[in-house]
This record gives structure tokens, sequence and C-alpha cells, in this order.
């Protein structure tokens, strides 16, 4: 019986395939330029057929995981005041199954929980322009967003000053809700909780 690699597997995989195109042991010779004279201009041959080389290697582990049905999440732990969470995301390198999805919905009440326990004294923005700035908003601003998104992940930045905890409120497939990739039917809100008086740095 052939062996079906698992989640970790595939992640160690991708990495070591990764390297291997950043030091330019893989090209992928049949990469052609953009097309766009600017962007020709400072990205080299080289440099496109890596990249490519990699993408093509990705796309083929993409495929492997919706053949074998291997999850994309990995579970991650989070502790802020010192209260802890754990709870699932996708690996920023593999898809989500359906059913994933269904698991990142599943988590969806814990991870507002969390949240409103450990910003409960700080300020809100809400992400907007692309990431490039933010507007502050209201805990019922958050609430409604939260209601019409279906699933969360958390982020925190955090420095002996310093405290900021981003909420990410997706939607459709979580591969293509970062920066509004697949929008509109997959996206993301991204909300920032700082210290009052501080303002989001990332």
């Amino acid at each position: 019986m052939t062996k079906v690699y698992t989640t970790q597997d595939l992640i160690t995989i991708l990495e070591h395939e990764r390297q291997a195109c950043l030091t330019g042991q893989r090209l992928s010779l049949s990469a052609k330029p953009s097309g766009n004279p600017l962007i020709d201009r400072f990205l080299k041959s080289e440099g496109v057929q890596k990249f490519t080389a990699y993408q093509d290697f990705k796309a083929t582990i993409h495929h492997y995981q919706r053949q074998h049905e291997v999850s994309g999440i990995v579970w991650r732990e989070i502790v802020i005041h010192g209260k802890s969470l754990r709870f699932p995301e996708v690996d920023s390198h593999l898809i989500a199954l359906p059913s994933d999805v269904e698991i990142l919905k599943a988590a969806k009440s814990s991870i507002l929980k969390f949240w409103h326990e450990v910003t409960s004294a700080m300020d809100f923005y809400l992400s907007v322009n692309h990431g490039k700035d933010y507007r502050a908003i209201a805990p019922a601003d958050v609430s409604r967003i939260a209601y019409r998104t279906e699933w969360a992940n958390l982020y925190k930045w955090e420095k002996s000053d310093f405290l900021e905890i981003l909420l990410q409120l997706g939607w459709g497939n979580p591969e293509e809700a970062a920066y509004k990739r697949g929008w509109p039917t997959s996206g993301s809100e991204y909300i920032h909780a700082v210290k009052p008086g501080h303002r989001p740095i990332c």
C-alpha cells in the first residue's frame, strides 16, 4: 500500500522545495517574461524561473491534497494576558479542503470569545484601503462584521510596551481570502486591537 503523506509531510516537502528553488537548484525553463516591460526590466529571467518552478510544484502539492484528502490545517496556540487558545488555521502554503473550512467555521465562536476576553480594554481599528490605512471602530462594529463572516484567525505582535492583536474575519477559501485576491467569493476583514492611545503598526 502506498504511503499517503501527512499535512506535516507536505509542509516539510514544500519548504525543502522552496529552498531548492531559491538557491537555483530548480528552474522552470518554460517560464516566460510577464510581457510587461516595466516588470521584466526589474525581474531577471532566472528569478522568474525560480518563482515559477516553486509555483508549479506547489500546484502539484495542492492537487495531491485534493486527490488524497490531506488536510491543510495546522493547529496554533496563542497566549495573551496569560490566557491561551488553541485554534486551527490553514498553512500558508497549502489549501483548505471543504472539510477544513468546516473545521474553521466550527472554531469561529471560540476565537471570537477569546478575542473579546483579551481585548476588552483596547481600541479597535478596521483595516481599510487594502491594509494601507485604519479606521477607528466600536465593539458593536466588530460584532456586525463577525456576524457576516464564516471563520476567524488571530495574530499578535508584542513588545515590552506594545501589544497589537489582529483578528481576521474571513469567508470563502482561506488561501484566496487574504488581500481580496478571490473577491467577492472569498475575502477578509482585518480588525486591529491596540492599547488605548496607540495606533496599529502591522
